[in-house]
């Protein structure tokens, strides 16, 4: 017989709410009885992120500025699925275009995880999007202020093992595009 691990919310209070978090404190019952009180879940968007490689093969990247670290990082293009968009692959074409002014002729999704299943509510949904070509028409969304910027495959993995990706979730797209690229072997 299996054991039954989920929780009953008893309770839930409304925190805070808006475009982009959704916090409550909830008062939950653990199959024991025991109870759990005050617990905190963060509800956020979903996101999409890919590893995005052009015809030529390099691979797009952006810097940018996160104020929370308060640093300047290397990431992964991407960003929030927005209601308005058809499809999370939709979202990442938007999130590509918008940010680095590439359109893709092939984007395939990965997967997903989660960036915190023990409070958060959302997940990063993975993506390889592959001969990139840039649009010269495309303006940029200029509320990313971001530099763009391209390195070769072999240089995206010397990245990777020197810690240069600090985002959790990216780096997990990151492990699953370099598989499917091959560079990545899992037995």
């Amino acid at each position: 017989m299996e054991k039954k691990l989920e929780w009953k919310i008893r309770s839930s209070v409304q925190l805070l709410k808006d475009k982009w978090v959704d916090v409550k404190s909830e008062s939950c019952e653990k199959p024991d009885g025991t109870i759990v009180e005050p617990f905190y879940k963060y509800g956020f968007p979903d996101y999409a992120t890919a590893v995005a490689l052009t015809k030529d093969g390099n691979v797009i990247l952006e810097k940018i500025y996160r104020h929370g670290l308060g640093k300047t990082i290397i990431e992964l293009p991407g960003g929030c699925i927005d209601a308005s968009d058809a499809s999370k692959t939709d979202a990442i074409a938007r999130e590509l275009l918008e940010e680095t002014g590439y359109r893709f002729n092939k984007i395939e999704y990965l997967g997903n995880i989660s960036p915190n299943p023990t409070t958060n509510t959302n997940l990063m949904h993975m993506f390889l999007a592959t001969g990139g070509e840039f649009d010269p028409n495309q303006q940029l969304d200029v509320e990313e202020d971001v530099e763009v910027f391209q390195v070769s495959v072999d240089e995206l993995v010397e990245l990777v093992q020197s810690q240069k990706f600090v985002q959790s979730m990216q780096l997990g797209t990151l492990f699953f595009a370099l598989q499917k690229l091959g560079r990545i072997i899992v037995k």
